[in-house]
Protein backbone atom coordinates (compact mmCIF):
# COMPACT_ATOMS: atom_id res chain seq x y z
CA UNK A 1 0.00 0.00 0.00
CA UNK A 2 2.89 2.08 0.84
CA UNK A 3 3.59 2.19 -2.68
CA UNK A 4 0.59 3.62 -3.84
CA UNK A 5 1.37 6.31 -1.26
CA UNK A 6 4.77 6.79 -3.12
CA UNK A 7 2.77 7.73 -6.44
CA UNK A 8 0.58 9.91 -4.88
CA UNK A 9 3.38 11.69 -3.74
CA UNK A 10 5.07 11.75 -7.05
CA UNK A 11 1.55 12.95 -8.58
CA UNK A 12 1.56 15.87 -6.44
CA UNK A 13 5.06 16.86 -6.61
CA UNK A 14 4.75 16.69 -10.71
CA UNK A 15 1.66 18.98 -10.20
CA UNK A 16 3.56 21.32 -7.88
CA UNK A 17 6.16 21.70 -10.15
CA UNK A 18 4.85 21.84 -13.58
CA UNK A 19 2.64 25.14 -11.71
CA UNK A 20 5.96 26.49 -10.59
CA UNK A 21 7.19 26.28 -14.04
CA UNK A 22 4.02 27.89 -15.25
CA UNK A 23 4.04 30.73 -12.64
CA UNK A 24 7.98 31.43 -13.06
CA UNK A 25 7.14 31.79 -17.46
CA UNK A 26 4.40 34.43 -16.08
CA UNK A 27 6.24 36.41 -13.54
CA UNK A 28 10.00 35.71 -14.53
CA UNK A 29 10.99 34.41 -11.47
CA UNK A 30 13.80 32.39 -11.14
CA UNK A 31 13.00 30.81 -8.06
CA UNK A 32 9.84 29.34 -9.52
CA UNK A 33 12.35 27.52 -12.15
CA UNK A 34 14.54 26.35 -9.25
CA UNK A 35 11.48 24.90 -6.93
CA UNK A 36 10.54 23.27 -10.75
CA UNK A 37 13.21 21.49 -10.69
CA UNK A 38 13.64 19.83 -7.70
CA UNK A 39 9.69 19.39 -7.71
CA UNK A 40 9.90 17.38 -10.99
CA UNK A 41 12.81 15.50 -9.59
CA UNK A 42 11.37 14.63 -6.18
CA UNK A 43 8.22 13.13 -8.44
CA UNK A 44 10.84 10.92 -10.85
CA UNK A 45 11.90 9.32 -7.72
CA UNK A 46 8.86 8.92 -5.62
CA UNK A 47 7.63 7.69 -8.97
CA UNK A 48 10.72 5.15 -8.92
CA UNK A 49 9.62 3.93 -5.25
CA UNK A 50 6.25 3.66 -6.30
CA UNK A 51 7.21 1.30 -9.19
CA UNK A 52 9.23 -1.37 -6.98
CA UNK A 53 5.54 -2.92 -6.15
CA UNK A 54 3.19 -1.42 -8.92
CA UNK A 55 3.03 -2.13 -12.44
CA UNK A 56 5.24 0.58 -14.20
CA UNK A 57 2.79 0.74 -16.99
CA UNK A 58 -0.03 1.12 -14.59
CA UNK A 59 1.88 3.28 -12.22
CA UNK A 60 3.13 5.80 -15.32
CA UNK A 61 -0.91 5.76 -16.42
CA UNK A 62 -1.89 6.84 -13.18
CA UNK A 63 1.20 9.13 -12.94
CA UNK A 64 0.40 11.09 -15.96
CA UNK A 65 -3.05 10.82 -16.53
CA UNK A 66 -3.94 11.93 -12.51
CA UNK A 67 -1.29 14.51 -13.05
CA UNK A 68 -3.12 15.87 -16.42
CA UNK A 69 -6.06 16.13 -15.15
CA UNK A 70 -5.31 17.69 -11.49
CA UNK A 71 -2.89 20.00 -13.32
CA UNK A 72 -6.07 21.06 -15.64
CA UNK A 73 -7.61 21.78 -12.47
CA UNK A 74 -4.89 23.99 -10.91
CA UNK A 75 -4.68 26.38 -14.50
CA UNK A 76 -8.71 26.92 -14.87
CA UNK A 77 -8.41 27.47 -11.12
CA UNK A 78 -4.94 30.02 -10.81
CA UNK A 79 -3.92 30.66 -14.01
CA UNK A 80 -7.63 31.51 -15.51
CA UNK A 81 -7.31 29.14 -18.70
CA UNK A 82 -10.52 27.72 -20.00
CA UNK A 83 -12.27 24.11 -20.01
CA UNK A 84 -13.85 23.78 -23.68
CA UNK A 85 -15.86 20.81 -24.39
CA UNK A 86 -12.65 19.04 -26.72
CA UNK A 87 -10.61 19.60 -23.44
CA UNK A 88 -13.45 17.79 -21.13
CA UNK A 89 -13.40 14.91 -23.42
CA UNK A 90 -9.98 14.47 -23.66
CA UNK A 91 -9.43 14.31 -19.92
CA UNK A 92 -12.29 12.10 -19.99
CA UNK A 93 -10.58 10.08 -22.41
CA UNK A 94 -7.33 10.06 -19.97
CA UNK A 95 -9.16 8.93 -16.97
CA UNK A 96 -11.13 5.77 -19.32
CA UNK A 97 -7.98 5.02 -20.52
CA UNK A 98 -6.30 4.80 -17.07
CA UNK A 99 -8.98 2.41 -16.34
CA UNK A 100 -8.93 0.13 -18.80
CA UNK A 101 -4.78 -0.14 -18.19
CA UNK A 102 -5.73 -0.96 -14.77
CA UNK A 103 -8.10 -3.44 -15.64
CA UNK A 104 -6.09 -4.98 -18.36
CA UNK A 105 -3.66 -5.75 -15.89
CA UNK A 106 -3.12 -9.53 -14.92
CA UNK A 107 -3.66 -10.84 -11.69
CA UNK A 108 -0.10 -11.79 -11.78
CA UNK A 109 0.82 -7.92 -12.03
CA UNK A 110 -1.01 -7.28 -8.49
CA UNK A 111 1.03 -5.83 -6.25
CA UNK A 112 1.59 -8.54 -3.85
CA UNK A 113 2.76 -10.74 -6.77
CA UNK A 114 5.65 -8.97 -8.12
CA UNK A 115 8.79 -9.91 -6.41
CA UNK A 116 10.78 -6.82 -5.29
CA UNK A 117 14.47 -6.70 -6.66
CA UNK A 118 16.98 -7.75 -4.30
CA UNK A 119 18.47 -3.78 -4.47
CA UNK A 120 14.85 -2.69 -4.22
CA UNK A 121 14.66 -4.94 -0.97
CA UNK A 122 17.40 -2.96 0.79
CA UNK A 123 15.47 -0.10 1.42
Amino acid sequence: MRHWFFLAIAIAAEVAGTSFMKWSSVHGHLGGLAAMFILLGASYYALSLAVIRVPVGLAYAVWEGVGLVAITLVSLAWFGESLGPMKAAGIAAVLGGILLIKRGMTPAADDAAVPVPVLAAAR
